[in-house]
């Protein structure tokens, strides 16, 4: 295994488009440009060059392009706004529900507890991918930091989906073996996954099983290959081999957990890369990117506010997992008065795309919301989503800031463009991108659409994340 402390980017690009930018910052407001949201995208195969990579500094840069460019006919994009939302409800269903299980002694089904964090799976939510090396062959991943296990769909296979690419084939490489059930590292399967039964027939494979909250789901076992970001290389990385894969994953070969546990790829890069990597998501305007870096290299930031940095909770129940102590939330400005901010740690993850906030807190936001930004016609609720507004025939309104404060100091200002979620296209739709949790018990998150243009950094040494504004580009 590589021993060198290096840093890695790799490019993040968003998988759905939602036309919002030109954003300026007033004091407590931002401007939000309604008429860029009016201009529909137009996508044909001229955007499907391949990725571009280069070293800069000592880094190995690659490029990533958002997979809609290839698509050549035009999308429904009304449709699939909506749609992410519900799926991405029944994810933090499925989220809330393993939670539940781990700390407590309820009785769970077990279709909804032996799976990591059902987050963001289906590539036409606001999901980010990356590509990977093993052993000869490149992957596209979704990045997860909910789920622990990495996995692509591997041949032969059972069942597989269509993805764009070719699919892992094992008997191809001379560097892939395959892990035992009765070694240490299937045992540590149960641990990130809750996978009961990792010996099936054969006692020379490890198997797995992951079901998402969307009714995706991946099974197969568990392999060793090498994993290689350009021009490093680390060896022994175990890896889930899927033999029988189906659901919304769109075109991606599978997805790259980012968690904390053993198997997860942050822990088994670790000689490597320190344990510490950070991202910055960018929006999904037509052309947008962002960056994955791994190692701890801030040189390469581009950010324009100070990184404040904040400490992980501890919490033995639920290790796998980034929590965080929030403290407080302002609204234009204007801090928020509820009885319970973190209500025991508030869970941050780049797969989950709407924030959940407890139903006082986020009552107390909304109230507050609604008192500055007044004077607009409202429109209908849509699924988890209750304020909404018709911006029709708005070229650009004012909206108050969003600033979540942790301890230590931290905050994080919440960009203009993870304020708003458009659920239609003509803006007739446009509602408060943050919702209440369904239940007094459920975990509060922080969810990826809050992220854009933030550099997050997550220190698993120092046990500590790092925030600060960034206008995310791969340039």
């Amino acid at each position: 295994m590589a021993t060198a402390m290096l840093p890695f980017f790799l490019s993040l690009v968003s998988l759905c488009l939602i036309n919002a930018s030109g954003v300026r910052s007033f004091q407590e407001k931002k401007t939000f440009n309604v008429q860029m949201l009016q201009k529909k995208q137009q996508l044909g195969t001229h955007g499907c060059l391949l990725p571009e990579s280069r070293r800069e500094q000592g880094a190995i840069i690659l490029e990533m392009k958002d997979r809609g460019h290839c698509s050549e006919k035009k999308n429904d994009w009304n449709r699939r706004l909506q749609k992410q939302l519900i799926l991405d409800d029944l994810c933090v269903r499925s989220m809330q529900n393993r939670i539940r299980k781990l700390v407590s002694s309820h009785n769970v089904e077990v279709s909804q507890t032996q799976v990591p964090l059902a987050s963001g799976i289906n590539l036409q939510t606001l999901n980010y991918i990356v590509t990977m090396g093993l052993g000869r062959q490149n992957m596209t991943v979704i990045i997860d930091t909910g789920s622990d296990l990495t996995w692509v769909q591997c041949e032969p296979c059972m069942s597989c989906y269509n993805q764009q690419g070719p699919v892992f084939k094992p008997s191809t490489s001379s560097s892939y073996q395959s892990v035992p059930c009765n070694s240490s590292t299937c045992q540590s399967l149960l641990f990130a996954t809750g996978n009961t039964e990792a010996c099936g027939s054969s006692p020379s494979t490890c198997n797995y099983v992951v079901n998402y909250g969307d009714g995706s789901y991946t099974n197969g076992e568990l392999g060793v290959e090498r994993l290689s970001f350009g021009g490093v290389s680390v060896s022994n990385f175990v890896f889930g081999c899927g033999r029988n894969n189906k659901g919304l994953f769109g075109a991606v070969s599978g997805l790259m957990g980012l968690g904390r546990s053993y198997l997860s790829l942050i822990s088994q890069t670790n000689a490597t890369f320190g344990g510490v990597f950070s991202y910055c998501l960018p929006t999904t305007e037509a052309g947008a990117s962002g960056s994955l870096v791994m190692g701890n290299e801030s040189s390469f930031f581009k950010n324009v506010t100070p990184i404040s940095y904040t400490r992980m909770l501890p919490n033995p129940q639920l290790s796998n997992f980034y929590i965080l102590n929030l403290t407080g939330i302002d609204v234009g400005g204007v801090a928020l008065q509820a009885p319970s901010f973190g209500n025991g740690g508030i869970l941050i993850d780049s797969g989950t795309v709407i924030t959940r906030l407890p139903s006082s807190l986020y009552k107390a936001l909304k109230a507050e919301f609604l008192r500055q930004f007044s004077g607009f016609p409202s429109a209908p609720g849509f699924s988890i989503l209750d304020t909404c507004f018709n911006l029709t025939g708005y070229e650009e309104v004012s909206i108050p800031t969003i600033s979540m404060h942790f301890e230590d100091n931290a905050e994080l200002n919440v960009d203009a463009t993870g304020i708003f979620y458009i659920v239609k296209e003509d803006a007739s739709q446009v509602c408060l991108a943050l919702a209440s949790l369904s239940d007094a018990y459920d975990t509060a998150i922080i969810g990826n659409y809050q992220q854009r243009n933030q550099r997050v950094i997550y220190d698993t040494k120092q046990s500590k994340m790092g925030f600060a504004g960034e206008p995310c580009s791969f340039a």
